[in-house]
């Protein structure tokens, strides 16, 4: 189809301020088979705070290789920088973003690093565990959160290592939030945004449960992406404030950068 091509590859803004990046998964035919392959999506923020779907990728598993060639697309279309990527642990990812992008910034999805710690904690603790995570995310300094992350390794540490193991590792990319101010940690803490296009996406395609081939997939995606994005005419919420306050954070790489 065309128009699918035409709009994967069409020019794209040089900066976005926030990117997050999600997968969607579908079954396709493969030979005899039914596989999952997972359809990516990278929904932007543009200067003047409006959600745009760069483009949409898909892949039957995730590396470096493969995120170094959506990085690379991103760019020959015009993205010259991207403050903010927000995502789940998608593998391989950090590596490919910092070769093409290395000054953009990582946040790793809380919600999804909350869901994953804690799969396997029973229900008698789950309540409690959960309110004392909370105490690490919602803390209102960097300082704050690595001492009730302290806390909790006293507390839980020798019972549920694994949690401390998981946080411990991917900390550098969880904390990134913390040097905001409340409205753009609210923004990037989570993958909300890509996430609810997901949640629009398979109302959209809930009716073809196989699809014969990749193409198929994405000549779906892209005709419900058209109807989806017929919403997206204003921008996002609090945006003023927003962009005011990451043109302070990152004032040396928007100055010059005018919002339309």
């Amino acid at each position: 189809m065309p128009a699918v091509t035409e709009w994967q590859s069409r020019p794209l803004d040089p900066v976005y301020p926030i990117v997050f990046l999600d997968g969607i998964v579908f079954k396709v035919r493969k030979d005899s088979r039914v596989i999952n392959k997972c359809l990516y999506s990278v929904l932007g923020i543009n200067m003047d705070g409006r959600k745009e779907i760069l483009g949409i990728w898909m892949s039957e598993n995730e590396s470096a290789s493969f995120w170094t060639t959506v990085c690379n697309e991103l760019k020959n279309r015009g993205v010259q920088d991207i403050l903010i990527a927000c995502r789940d642990n998608l593998s391989g990812f950090s590596t490919a973003i910092e070769t093409v992008f290395p000054k953009t910034e990582q946040q790793l999805c809380v919600i999804h690093q909350i869901r994953n710690s804690t799969r396997y904690v029973p229900y008698k603790d789950i309540k409690l565990v959960m309110a004392d995570l909370k105490l690490v995310y919602g803390a209102p300094t960097l300082e704050d959160a690595e001492y009730r992350l302290e806390e909790f390794r006293e507390k839980w540490g020798r019972k549920y290592p694994q949690i401390l193991k998981s946080w411990d590792a991917n900390w550098a990319e969880l904390s990134t939030y913390f040097k905001y101010p409340q409205e753009v940690r609210t923004l990037i803490y989570t993958t909300n945004a890509v996430e609810g296009f997901h949640r629009m996406l398979r109302k959209f395609t809930k009716t073809k449960t196989i699809y014969p081939t990749d193409d198929a997939v994405k000549k779906s995606v892209y005709l419900s992406v058209q109807e989806i994005t017929k919403k997206w005419s204003m921008p996002i919420r609090d945006w003023g404030i927003i962009i005011g306050q990451l043109m302070i954070f990152f004032e040396d790489r928007l100055q010059g950068k005018m919002i339309s």
